[in-house]
């Protein structure tokens, strides 16, 4: 429409096609965006078809071919650099706002020049940062080039977007306490939670999470295979899909337990995932690495406690506790089967009809949070 702003909106995964917190914060931002400016979002070819979709009034671009974000449980190399490299086809098209997701860091760089270029501003949301010991783990023989393009990344944007405290205050330990940084968490549809019904065939344990190394998964299964040598007939859903999903089914199958873990990889409507989480009497979050933890708010906005750990990256635990029935303990099996068994022993204790189990988490209802998101993109 003439003389409304043009957001560039660049991200390598879209929902529903890729299913995670940053694809749904960006998905529930679209209709916020349209009410101020013509959105245009740049992405892998996800869909069948034309390469340029529109829907929802949202007008999709397939810059580069859809390839596997993920190989051998970590981030593909050679995913980021194409991606990076589609990224300069932005130089033919008009925009006046140009908004990257950080991961997977790389793409910044051309993203830098092409915003020079049209001279207009980069701004970045940031989820989390990766740090050195990430990249030690993820790229064992080419750690310190890889930390050194994340911290240049950092440098790449005119402001930042972070989705959490925590996440500001690593990166100002890098950037300096004068960085141009915004902080927008994501946000919960607390009407969506409100109206969810919980699905009919309960289960004790529940989790929400990308199917990667560092959630911790394997943890989980091996908590619930202690607590069942212990006489507890734990039961378990995993919600979710990811390069690990064949490994974990594998460990479940090795440790006896597969018949008590229900493996949910279908799930893509936010209304299933409350339904299915209000299913369960404890929300487990064994993750060793988070920017936020979306799935946590979620959970804790469903009436579930959660119990997460201390693992040093796992900034979910800053919302799990503020929580009265969460709980976090050390990242170890011990800890961790002790702590969910404690949950599932304290008897239930739902909010008033029509209140939020935990008041505080109206703090993050989407559309403040979108309004928020907004005002710190547009010009």
């Amino acid at each position: 429409m003439p003389g409304r702003p043009v957001v560039a909106l660049v991200t390598d995964a879209i929902h529903p096609y890729s299913f995670g917190g940053r694809e749904i914060r960006y998905h529930e931002l679209y209709a916020h965006l349209t009410a101020h400016a013509d959105v245009h979002v740049f992405t892998m070819r996800w869909w069948p078809g034309p390469r340029v979709r529109t829907e929802g009034g949202v007008t999709f671009h397939a810059i580069s071919p859809l390839l596997p974000m993920y190989r051998n449980g970590v981030r593909s190399t050679w995913q980021a650099l194409v991606f990076a490299v589609a990224c300069l086809r932005l130089l033919r098209h008009r925009f006046d706002v140009l908004n990257v997701d950080q991961i997977p860091f790389l793409h910044l760089l051309p993203l830098r020049l092409v915003a020079a270029l049209r001279r207009k501003p980069l701004i970045a949301t940031w989820h989390e940062v990766w740090g050195p010991e990430y990249w030690r783990y993820s790229m064992p023989t080419g750690w310190r080039p890889a930390w050194w393009i994340e911290r240049l990344a950092m440098r790449a944007p005119d402001r930042i977007i972070a989705v959490s405290p925590e996440t500001a205050r690593r990166l100002r330990a890098e950037l300096g306490e004068r960085a141009p940084i915004t902080i927008a968490p994501n946000g919960v549809d607390l009407d969506g939670v409100g109206q969810a019904v919980p699905y009919e065939q309960r289960t004790d344990l529940v989790v929400v999470s990308r199917l990667m190394r560092h959630k911790g998964l394997d943890l989980l299964l091996a908590a619930i295979a202690r607590l069942r040598e212990g006489g507890r007939a734990i039961t378990c859903r995993i919600i979710g899909d990811g390069p690990e999903r064949d490994a974990l089914r594998e460990e479940a199958e090795r440790l006896g337990i597969a018949h008590a873990v229900d493996f949910r990889h279908d799930v893509s409507e936010q209304k299933d995932v409350y339904s299915l989480v209000k299913a369960g009497r404890v929300f487990a979050f064994p993750s060793t690495r988070e920017g936020f933890g979306i799935a946590v708010l979620e959970a804790i906005a469903c009436g579930v406690p959660v119990v997460t750990t201390s693992a040093r990256d796992n900034l979910a635990q800053h919302l799990v506790r503020r929580s009265r029935r969460g709980i976090v303990c050390d990242h170890t099996l011990d800890a961790f089967a002790t702590a969910l068994a404690a949950a599932l022993d304290t008897p239930a204790a739902g909010p008033p009809d029509g209140a939020l189990a935990e008041p505080w988490v109206g703090e993050y209802a989407l559309d403040s949070i979108a309004s928020h998101v907004v005002k710190a993109m547009l010009p």
